[in-house]
């Protein structure tokens, strides 16, 4: 103990010193890394000052610290203790809250926080702001759960009141999942124009095919929320480690939230076995939930170094991964789930790639590669990227491994006519959009015993859905849905379908290849952006290119045809049963033998000084003009004239104030670069559109 802790602690036990000095001590020692010091400081106060009239706001203190160390437990009580002495100090109420949350206890923690928000007094700055505070933890908390529209109406009520971008940002995504069509409507205040600026990276590819807008709000989102961190490890210095490196193999790891029983888990689960060991050795940095399931013990046992990173802070993680000595650092997240963009940010390895988790660019400075194929992004879409793109076979892996229940279903248990045409929709219900549901209910309207089945949302929400059919009139028997089931059980019912609907603009991924996997044919309609060509890159993968369709009406016409002939339902099925074994979706030995090319190559990149450079020029200009360029009244996928729209406003912001020159449209001068082609199937099998 240092002589200056030692000297406050006298104090404290003569009783000459006041909370303020106290906390100002323990302040000093926090912001010099003595937390625990801290604490010793908090603790002895409080043993000799409880009913001190100021004890709640040591308790607090110690409660937020308490945190910081992962006791959460002592930190609820600290917090209860401070509110036991002072009711009315919100700040606890917000904390323990979140303590809550943090411990699982959801309910606990929405009820406190909706307590507070009865408590709060009138209407002044403090109460506004603390009331903001409640109902926002209250809508991100309830967005994961069966009570979304509580969260909605939580949001809308934060929003109303001081238009934050964060409730904004939520309250959109509730809107998604909630199929509650326009979304950008139906709260009072902000334009639709706010409300767009405030969706999200990966809210914003479920709305709109437009991969210059997905490229720049990633840039601005990454500026936003994440901006260049007090802790990084720059090109110089992972250079200068190089000459110090020993002969070794190549240290590639994985950041993910989803080494667990979820979609990308699923994905991923057998691939990691794979790498060549010779060559490569694998680590897993975990920010899943501890789980224990067959996926996470599964990764645990493939890969060579399994580390749990939940309960560390970003800074610590990053050094972690950068004393690890990891030459190549694969992202699975980006701006999806649990993501933890701020690690990337830190550059703990000399190379990081974007791959499988974000459809999209990062559009960061620290991003360097994104793993493709031919289909997902063609040479001429590479624009619409900041990363230098790498390309696999077919860029997904899939587990060929999974399991499928033993049950023999029939459709009558499954709830499904039995001489219908099932279309199955099986995606979920925040890629469904109005214009897109239009389409379904033209093709239901056009196959007369087909029928929609889609997996359950909840009542409320497929109720929503069964009067959004009768607006087309379509009767609400005819949109059938699932029963939500474990996944080995929900696989098995899959053959009960004849076609798999995609959806647009975001289509299938880790669904669209169960589909195939179990023997449905699948019919997509690619656009431009990756979220967009996904499921015709996994059709393409299985032989099935020619269910890949390059316009809306082409989509609308090939599903009837199907849906009005089972015959070549059939054939399609057959091809893919014989398929199934041979074809590049379901080949991972040969994906990894792949991506272990494509990492040395990275490495090799790295080793001769070739690391690419995004080009993020003018990144706020492009996030304007799609900002500017959207419209409920007609999607984006839909315009053959996309890049003359970014060029028009390009020259206008130009004749403005001088825009630097960038590779995609704005080269500096009038020159227009050539119209990116129609999106297509890798081997031009998709039909042409009427």
């Amino acid at each position: 103990m240092s002589n200056g802790i030692a000297e406050v602690m006298d104090l404290i036990v003569s009783g000459k010193i006041d909370a303020t000095r106290v906390i100002a001590a323990a302040d000093s020692l926090a912001a010099q890394g003595a937390d625990k010091d801290a604490l010793g400081l908090y603790r002895t106060w409080l043993q000799y000052n409880g009913s001190n009239p100021l004890a709640y706001a040591i308790q607090y203190n110690l409660g937020v610290l308490l945190g910081k160390f992962n006791d959460q437990e002592g930190a609820v009580e600290a917090f209860k203790a401070a509110l036991a002495q002072r009711p009315d100090f919100f700040p606890a109420h917000i904390n323990l809250g979140s303590t809550y949350e943090r411990l699982g206890r959801t309910p606990d923690a929405v009820t406190q926080w909706l307590g507070m928000v009865g408590q709060l007094p009138g209407v002044t700055g403090d109460t506004v702001n603390y009331k903001v505070s409640a109902l926002k933890q209250i809508g991100r908390v309830l967005e994961h759960t069966s009570l979304e529209e509580s969260g909605e109406d939580a949001l809308r009520q934060c929003i109303e009141l001081v238009q934050p971008a964060d409730a904004m940002q939520h309250w959109i995504a509730i809107r998604q999942k909630l199929c509650k069509w326009p979304v950008l409507t139906g709260v009072a205040g902000p334009t639709r124009r706010q409300l767009l600026t405030a969706m999200s990276p990966h809210c914003l590819v479920f709305h709109t095919d437009d991969p210059l807008l997905h490229l720049a709000r990633g840039n601005r989102y990454y500026k936003v929320k994440v901006g260049r961190p007090k802790v990084f490890f720059d090109l110089d210095s992972h250079r200068a480690a190089l000459e110090r490196r020993p002969k070794r193999r190549i240290r590639i790891g994985y950041l993910s939230s989803y080494f667990r029983e979820h979609a990308h888990g699923y994905l991923t689960a057998e691939m990691y076995k794979l790498h060549d060991r010779s060559r490569f050795e694998v680590y897993a940095y975990s920010c899943s939930r501890r789980t224990g399931d067959r996926i996470q013990t599964q990764v645990m046992n493939d890969v060579d170094h399994f580390v749990d990173i939940l309960d560390m802070n970003d800074e610590d993680v990053a050094r972690r991964i950068h004393a690890d000595g990891i030459d190549i650092l694969i992202d699975f997240n980006g701006y999806t789930g649990e993501a933890r963009p701020a690690i990337m940010a830190m550059r703990p390895a000399p190379v990081a790639v974007n791959w499988l988790g974000y459809p999209g660019s990062m559009g960061t400075p620290f991003h360097d590669y994104v793993i493709a194929d031919d289909f997902t992004i063609p040479p001429d879409f590479e624009l619409y990227y900041s990363e230098k793109v790498v390309r696999l076979p077919c860029y997904q892996p899939n587990d060929r491994q999974r399991l499928v229940a033993d049950i023999t279903w029939t459709r009558e248990a499954a709830g499904l006519p039995a001489n219908a045409t099932v279309f199955c929709g099986f995606n979920g219900l925040q890629k469904f959009t109005a214009p897109m549901w239009a389409r379904f209910m033209d093709i239901l309207s056009r196959v007369p015993n087909g029928v929609l089945w889609l997996l359950d949302g909840g009542e409320r929400i497929n109720e929503r859905l069964r009067q959004e059919a009768i607006k087309h009139g379509v009767t609400p028997d005819r949109i059938i849905f699932a029963p939500k089931l474990i996944n080995a059980e929900h696989l098995s019912r899959y053959p009960l379908a004849d076609l798999f609907l995609d959806t647009s603009p975001c289509g299938a991924h880790t669904t669209a290849s169960d589909a195939l996997w179990m023997g449905v044919p699948v019919l997509t309609v690619a656009g431009r952006g990756f979220a967009s060509r996904v499921c015709g890159s996994l059709a393409v993968a299985a032989g099935l290119g020619e269910l890949v369709c390059t316009t809306f009406e082409d989509y609308v016409e090939k599903a009837v045809d199907l849906g009005n002939d089972k015959r070549r339902r059939a054939v399609y099925r057959e091809k893919l049963a014989a398929n199934r074994n041979t074809c590049d979706l379901f080949d991972t030995d040969k994906l990894v033998t792949h991506l272990d090319a494509l990492l040395e190559g990275m490495w090799d990149d790295f080793v001769a000084g070739r690391v690419p450079v995004p080009d993020l020029a003018n990144m706020e200009v492009y996030d304007e003009i799609g900002t500017d360029l959207d419209s409920d009244a007609a999607e984006m996928l839909a315009r053959a004239d996309y890049l003359d729209l970014y060029r028009a406003q390009l020259r206008e912001f130009n004749r403005h104030s001088p825009l630097p020159p960038d590779t995609r449209l704005w080269p500096g001068t009038e020159a227009k670069p050539a119209e990116a082609k129609p999106a297509a199937p890798a081997k031009g099998k998709a039909r042409k559109g009427k």
